[in-house]
């Protein structure tokens, strides 16, 4: 709060040497620096939300986008034999893709499951080391 204070102390500070200066000159150059402390006031008076949006953009709105981007990228490189956990944590195998769905073989019978291609989370990074292991 004490710094917000500070600033818009700044911005009235500024605006009361700008008039204090405006007096002491002549008749002619007291409307230019009015004008000039007026414009000093409303950007002090703008300057908190500018700054907010600043800090959101950098701290949740730049993220996000990064975020989604990178989730856009993983669900554009899935692939036929992907190991994928779904959103609502079922874990499958990658049996066919179709446009925005996406066939799974789940469990040790490799029953078939459809989903939506949105609906999946992450692709697991797992290898088998021996071809007796079954990872369903």
């Amino acid at each position: 709060m004490e710094f917000v204070t500070k600033l818009l102390g700044v911005g009235s500070a500024l605006a009361d040497e700008v008039a204090d200066a405006a007096a002491t000159t002549a008749a002619e150059g007291e409307v230019a620096v009015e004008g000039f402390a007026a414009v000093v006031q409303v950007i002090g008076t703008f300057l908190p939300m500018i700054l907010i949006f600043v800090v959101f953009y950098f701290f949740m709105i730049r993220p996000q986008r990064k975020k989604d981007k990178q989730v856009k990228d993983m669900l554009a490189a899935l692939k036929k034999d992907d190991r994928i956990c779904t959103i609502g944590g079922i874990y499958g195998t990658i049996v066919s893709i179709k446009d925005d769905t996406v066939t799974l073989a789940v469990g040790k019978d490799n029953l078939s499951m459809v989903v939506a291609r949105w609906a999946i989370r992450s692709v697991e990074e797992v290898a088998i080391e021996n071809d007796m292991e079954s990872l369903n």
